[in-house]
């Protein structure tokens, strides 16, 4: 291979080029040519490595020709919070080139809202969110996940808005009346006008610095993302709103698109900010993707449901109370432990009234004594009002999705009620009923004399050998009642007079 061209001179070895197409990606790879068959080994060694170990964007290049689209419907909880962090998490992961919020919600806790809002902020994914379908809502919280979107989008027929905070256990504020714009007035000076009247006083100091924080937590968002602040502060003080054509006209969003690929179209070319860098958003050619909850996010979303967290939460008293009472196959107590740690686990979840949980517990234990010890039905009628208030309490019924429905209550209330009533009355029977077990149900029993000597007499009574004794005379056969129990001997009386033929002996 090698070959002199002159006096000391050695002829360096020979490189060449070759390129390597894997995926979109050309790799271009020097394989040396110097000894024959090493060097043609060595480079077919190395595109076999190339090729066997991928390169490291491959993945990322063929997760970016989809969008993943994630559908936030129904209240905002944690299992909403939950589902969209991991989402921007695996986006992030995949390396999508955005990640769309298809939002429909009348609002939720304001916990899970931060949450979902922090990632937002913190995702290098750009994020935008669609308000959809027609006829769809981005209320309370939802407003403020909007304002925080890189985009912020709507499809026709849409509203926003109505973003006052409400507490646990305390109703909504009434909120004024507008004072509207003067006749002939043109649109602008109308908003000029709304934006500058005075806000409502807050009912009390709690209420006002709730409302203070929202504000400016929504005017932050708003001057973040270039958005009007303005009406932003209006709809958390005056709880107002707007429809998509109104909210693109008060640049309270970016754009209204008919549908997801028409949103796709609009954004083709916007630019975003995202950790204070200016990004181009490429979305020609891209196709959505949706990521529905997994099994996972739906079981806890059940959970943390206010109404199912209240029936676990009597399932499991109940049952590790009939367990106690009356220990059997453990059925009752395992089923209880479950549903009582379950129910335990969403109300950590929830924003509960503790006061309106010690109400239920209190309607758990005086119905548990009216089962013990029977009051005539004063002690479970007291227990049912305790159930009813607790539950009309425990979860903030002004926050959408979060209040327990008044029939499901009243038929849960009833029903324990009942049982209680049912059991209460099962038990004063038993009380008055005869006694059937033991000594004392031989009172009154009837059997016959099976044999008699030596100054004793037996008899079968009830199934069951006995010595007897009476203080009249007894005879094989003959039909006895039994009137007592001295010891192990049962005093008997005969129930004839006949004599019929065998011995016949007194008995003492």
């Amino acid at each position: 291979m090698s070959s002199i061209r002159g006096a000391g001179q050695v002829a360096r070895p020979r490189y060449r080029r070759q390129v390597v197409q894997h995926g979109a990606l050309r790799v271009s790879l020097v394989t040396l040519f110097g000894s024959g068959v090493r060097s043609s080994v060595r480079a077919v060694a190395l595109l076999v490595w190339v090729l066997c170990i991928g390169f490291p964007g491959a993945g990322t290049l063929a997760q970016a020709t989809s969008v993943p689209v994630l559908s936030v419907e129904g209240a905002i909880g944690p299992a909403t919070a939950d589902y969209v962090v991991r989402g921007l998490e695996q986006a992030r992961h995949d390396g999508a080139p955005l990640v769309v919020l298809e939002m429909d919600t009348p609002g939720g806790l304001d916990l899970s809202m931060r949450q979902i809002i922090q990632a937002i902020m913190a995702s290098p994914v750009p994020v935008v969110t669609y308000v959809s379908p027609a006829g769809a809502r981005a209320a309370s919280a939802g407003t403020y996940i909007l304002y925080a979107s890189h985009v912020a989008a709507m499809a026709p027929a849409t509203t926003l808005g109505a973003a006052t905070p409400v507490s646990v256990g305390m109703p909504g504020m009434p909120q004024p009346a507008r004072q509207p714009a003067p006749a002939g007035a043109d649109k602008e000076t109308a908003e000029q006008g709304a934006e500058q009247s005075p806000s409502p006083a807050p009912a009390d100091a709690m209420t006002a610095k709730q409302v203070n924080d929202a504000a400016a937590f929504i005017r932050g968002l708003a001057r973040e993302r270039g958005r009007n602040a303005a009406w932003a502060e209006r709809a958390v003080r005056e709880a107002v709103s707007l429809t998509a054509a109104e909210a693109l006209d008060l640049r309270v969003v970016d754009l209204v698109a008919r549908d997801l690929a028409d949103l796709l179209v609009q954004i083709d070319g916007r630019k975003v900010s995202i950790a204070g860098v200016e990004r181009t958003l490429e979305t020609a050619g891209l196709q959505p993707v949706h990521r529905p909850p997994d099994w996972r996010h739906r079981l806890l979303g059940v959970i943390a449901n206010p109404s199912f967290a209240l029936i676990l939460l009597m399932v499991g008293v109940y049952g590790l109370m009939f367990e106690f009472s009356s220990p059997g196959f453990g059925i009752p107590g395992t089923v209880g432990a479950i549903c009582l740690l379950l129910a335990l686990f969403a109300l950590q979840l929830l924003p509960v009234n503790y006061a309106a949980l010690a109400l239920i517990l209190l309607g758990f234990a005086l119905l548990a004594a009216e089962l013990l010890t029977p009051a005539f039905g004063v002690l479970g009628v007291g227990g049912v009002i305790a159930f009813m208030a607790g539950g009309l309490l425990l979860f903030d019924s002004d926050v959408p999705g979060m209040g327990v429905p008044l029939p499901l209550l009243f038929g849960i209330s009833l029903t324990a009620g009942a049982a209680v009533l049912l059991g209460g009355g099962m038990a004063l029977r038993a009380r008055r009923a005869r006694v059937v077990s033991g000594r004392e149900a031989l009172a009154g029993a009837r059997g016959k004399v099976t044999a008699v000597g030596g100054g004793q007499a037996w008899a079968h009574v009830q199934g069951e050998r006995w010595q007897v004794s009476s203080g009249q005379a007894l005879r094989v056969g003959q039909d006895v009642e039994v009137m007592g129990v001295q010891g192990l001997v049962l005093q008997v009386r005969p129930l004839d007079d006949e004599q019929p033929d065998g011995p016949r002996k007194e008995t003492t």
